[in-house]
């Protein structure tokens, strides 16, 4: 009994989610192997655990509503993280609006923009105007980028995409097909994504394309899930890429959305 109990444990670290809950700290905040807690990283590593159905232990929730944030997308991503704990995000939401612009852009950046309708739509507030502002901000390529006339990326579209849907856009018009096609064009032989066109895939972008079909109603294909799989280590954690392996706990944190196919906001 005590070996089969031992086994069951050693099964649980080596799964993701398992692995993502072995690096929570003492204060609740998470952290990479060797460092120390931070608020970004709790908030990522929440929203992958919630939406594997699993919930962080302790007293996560204290300590992301006890950190200061820097910016709107932080912000936001703070927002989504409480949401999934189901605490109260009233006071949160409304500094989140008060850092809406009257062309509908949150704070100063497209990435904050995409952010704050997930939060908006994710506690069910309105976001229209801000939804109009990413329609406007959508390059011919079909990609969305970090910051206003920038170049795009696979990570900041995908998560466009989500914000659309989740404001309303319906998954066949036209602007979700041009970002899905985009998308399509950064996917390697690998069945990996590339965060930019010339670039490798990774774990992460790959996670994000999918998540990013799955909101528009569409299945990224198996070569997207073999990619990932083939990153995977013993202990659980994902790996960066084939050749790196940094930040193990963010990296799998926002695998395991993708391995739950789970778009944000997660509901």
């Amino acid at each position: 009994m005590k070996v089969a109990i031992a086994a069951a444990s050693v099964a649980l670290a080596a799964s993701p989610g398992g692995y993502v809950a072995s690096h929570q700290q003492a204060d609740g905040g998470f952290a990479e192997p060797g460092g120390q807690s931070e608020p970004a990283l709790t908030a990522w590593a929440t929203l992958g655990l919630v939406a594997s159905g699993q919930k962080p232990t302790g007293p996560t929730g204290e300590y992301l509503a006890g950190k200061p944030v820097s910016g709107a997308a932080d912000l936001a991503l703070r927002i989504l993280a409480l949401d999934a704990l189901r605490r109260d995000t009233s006071a949160e939401v409304a500094r989140l609006e008060a850092l809406r612009r009257p062309d509908g852009r949150i704070g100063s950046l497209v990435n904050s923009t995409i952010w704050g309708v997930l939060a908006l739509r994710g506690t069910d507030r309105p976001a229209t105007a801000s939804v109009r502002y990413l329609l406007r901000a959508q390059h011919r390529s079909g990609g969305w980028a970090w910051y206003p006339r920038g170049a795009p990326d696979s990570n900041d579209t995908a998560a466009a995409v989500q914000a659309l849907r989740a404001g309303g856009v319906g998954p066949r018009s036209r602007p979700i097909r041009r970002a899905l096609a985009y998308l399509r064009t950064l996917q390697r032989r690998s069945g990996g994504f590339a965060l930019v066109p010339g670039r490798t895939s990774d774990a992460q972008s790959t996670a994000w394309a999918i998540q990013a079909f799955l909101a528009a109603g569409r299945q990224p294909g198996r070569p997207a899930f073999r990619y990932l799989a083939g990153l995977r280590r013993p202990d659980g954690s994902y790996r960066y890429s084939k050749r790196y392996a940094p930040t193990p706990v963010w990296v799998t944190a926002q695998v395991l959305p993708a391995l739950a196919r789970r778009p944000f906001p997660l509901r």
